[in-house]
């Protein structure tokens, strides 16, 4: 579970979609997002080192600033929105 490369763009700011300490609830988002073609990558995940591998520090899935509203609204439809970080939540 590393990411989904952005390609074709020359830019890509990326902002932060969720955080969580769930690797299971990672691996469905990751899956949603890469089902549906949006790029994505998983911050923070070699924290493990300084936190000794217990899950403490949570991991931040990133994805592009122009797929923040698309990819949003797909964990939303996928029940997940109680996940979203408050700037991702849908209006």
């Amino acid at each position: 579970m590393s990411s989904m490369p952005v390609s074709g763009r020359k830019t890509h700011p990326m902002t932060e979609l969720l955080r969580t300490t769930d690797i299971v609830l990672l691996s469905y988002v990751n899956s949603l997002l890469s089902d549906a073609g949006i790029p994505w990558t998983v911050a923070d995940v070699h924290m493990s080192v300084v936190e000794g591998s217990i899950g403490i520090f949570p991991r931040r899935v990133l994805v592009a600033v122009e797929d923040l509203r698309e990819s949003a609204a797909l964990l939303t439809e996928a029940g997940l929105a109680e996940h979203l970080t408050a700037h991702s939540r849908p209006d």
